[in-house]
């Protein structure tokens, strides 16, 4: 099953990135559904494949709850797999503190431990990917990593499961609005939250 779930994501790359490619080959696996679905969001997460893709097919195969967990799951194990990955292969042979660019904010995370690693997770515009890749070059902890990952991921996991569901009901002609809204909702409160935990408690 590994390697026909590998598969789709390989064609999907070559082919698509559209979450209906997806959802339409996941629907074949029947009751191996949900194992099929984060087996196919870790090989996405070392590949590229953005985790809204993912979450969007979540919410389009699951009711909310269900889709924010599939979803939740896959892509923690998809960036506990990433970080492992970048921390064997890597094997000392990068040094974090020599990469002008990226050092100083590697650096920070290490220094701040999981909380620092939730607020890299919060910060929408990095890839899922390359940040696995880049916090397996640090002295983080996988126990905070693991942690961090986990609360940071999650209103993304929420918005983008729910702008899924939004896209399923208008398909069926449903109610699509409140799914809609609530993914934005969650999206705006993900933009929110790193600057709140960054500001200095008084």
């Amino acid at each position: 099953m590994i390697l026909l779930v590998g598969g789709i994501v390989a064609s999907a790359i070559i082919e698509t990135r559209e979450p209906t490619w997806i959802l339409a080959r996941l629907e074949d696996f029947g009751t191996l559904l949900p194992l099929a679905f984060v087996v196919v969001h870790v090989i996405a997460s070392l590949t590229f494949v953005p985790r809204s893709v993912m979450a969007f097919v979540a919410g389009a195969l699951w009711g909310f709850w269900a889709a924010c967990f599939w979803s939740q799951l896959g892509s923690t194990a998809g960036a506990v797999a990433g970080f492992v990955l970048a921390r064997y292969v890597n094997a000392g042979s990068l040094v974090p503190e020599e990469m002008r660019r990226v050092g100083p904010l590697l650096r920070r995370a290490e220094s701040g431990g999981w909380r620092s690693v939730m607020v890299v997770r919060l910060i929408p515009v990095l890839p899922h990917a390359l940040t696995n890749y880049a916090l397996g070059l640090t002295r983080v902890s996988l126990r905070d990593y693991v942690v961090g990952s986990f609360l940071g991921l999650l209103p993304h996991s929420f918005a983008f499961v729910s702008l899924g569901l939004s896209g399923r009901r208008v398909l069926e002609g449903g109610a699509w609005v409140e799914p809609m809204l609530w993914g934005f909702g969650f999206l705006a409160l993900s933009i929110l939250l790193p600057r709140l935990l960054r500001r200095p408690s008084a």
